[in-house]
Formats: structure tokens, sequence, C-alpha cells
């Protein structure tokens, strides 16, 4: 890679409280969620967690 990509690299961290991951996830459900516009990926959390919440309760989270 050249030098200039190097200057104006940056580190991105998840914030608090959130992992990043690698997920293999059915093509037509990622296009799904992406029509919906920006932050589909939190929308997919949501989903997630709604799941989890129905299955063991809901928890605090942050």
């Amino acid at each position: 890679m050249e030098a200039e990509f190097w200057a104006s690299a940056r580190v991105v961290m998840p914030p608090p409280g959130k992992t990043s991951v690698h997920l293999r996830l059915d093509s037509d459900v990622l296009e799904w969620f992406k029509q919906g516009g920006k932050g589909h990926l939190s929308r997919m959390n949501a989903v997630l967690r709604s799941f989890m919440d129905a299955q063991n309760g809901p928890r605090g989270h942050g």
C-alpha cells in the first residue's frame, strides 16, 4: 500500500459495549435490511436482541 494511504489511516474501534464480528448472512436477508436505509446493522442488532429477550427474558443493556 502507498504511504499516502497510511498517512490518513485511522483505527476504528467499536463503541463501548459493542463487539465487531464477521457474519455470513443470506444475501436476501441483508438486502432486505439495507432497503430500510442507514442504520441497517443497528436494526439487525435490535431484531437479534428481541429474539434473545423473548428466549431468556429482558436483561439490562447499554
